[in-house]
């Protein structure tokens, strides 16, 4: 199996290579804001070191959101443009699945959206329960009791297991292949809640 995938989805960048039986692996988890400078470089670069053939891919993959809403807008348009350039289908990947994938039983990814406000997803043997939201840290609390919290980072308040971006995606994306598809449509941005551009019209 061969492929490509991206996550730029929050303040890392992450590409996967996948060539037969290697992996390679660049992962950045302070880019920030800078993933439209950063992002074909590292593309570029990881391909190079891998000797990669982005016509020998099977597929593209993407992180699809939830998280910054300019940085998952990035990722789509790069993948669905290499998708396009290259012929090949596209595999989308949630920035909660990136989480969930790392762990057993019943967990509840969780994405601090800043301003005390969270993106969470729950999940039951890798398998959606509680359906993607954006919640407040009290509704977070409540919810929290009958879950593994994993998130990418500490957060104030609450007991998280911090799991690996990169691993996870690599999860994911081994777990989800009965999602890869032809139609590009299906590759689209999940925004749980509107931007803050939208909310103040």
């Amino acid at each position: 199996m061969n492929y490509l995938a991206i996550d730029t989805s929050g303040k890392n960048l992450t590409v996967i290579i996948k060539k037969e039986e290697k992996t390679f692996i660049f992962h950045d988890d302070k880019c920030g804001v800078s993933h439209s400078v950063e992002l074909m470089p590292r593309v570029e670069e990881l391909a190079k070191s891998a000797d990669f053939d982005f016509n020998s891919a099977d597929f593209f993959a993407c992180v699809v959101g939830a998280g910054s809403f300019t940085g998952i807008r990035i990722g789509v348009a790069t993948v669905k443009a290499m998708c396009f350039a290259f012929n090949k289908p596209c595999l989308s990947v949630t920035s909660f699945d990136t989480l969930a994938y790392n762990e057993d039983g019943q967990v509840l990814a969780v994405i601090d959206a800043k301003h005390n406000g969270f993106y969470v997803c729950g999940y039951l043997d890798k398998k959606v329960c509680f359906e993607p939201a954006y919640l407040m840290r009290e509704k977070v609390i409540e919810l929290a009791k009958d879950y593994k919290i994993v998130s990418f980072e500490e957060i104030d308040g609450f007991d998280v297991k911090v799991v690996s971006i990169p691993q996870g995606l690599i999860n994911a994306i081994e777990k989800k292949q009965d999602e890869i598809t032809s139609n590009l449509d299906r590759l689209e941005p999940l925004y749980v809640r509107k931007s803050q551009a939208e909310e103040g019209r």
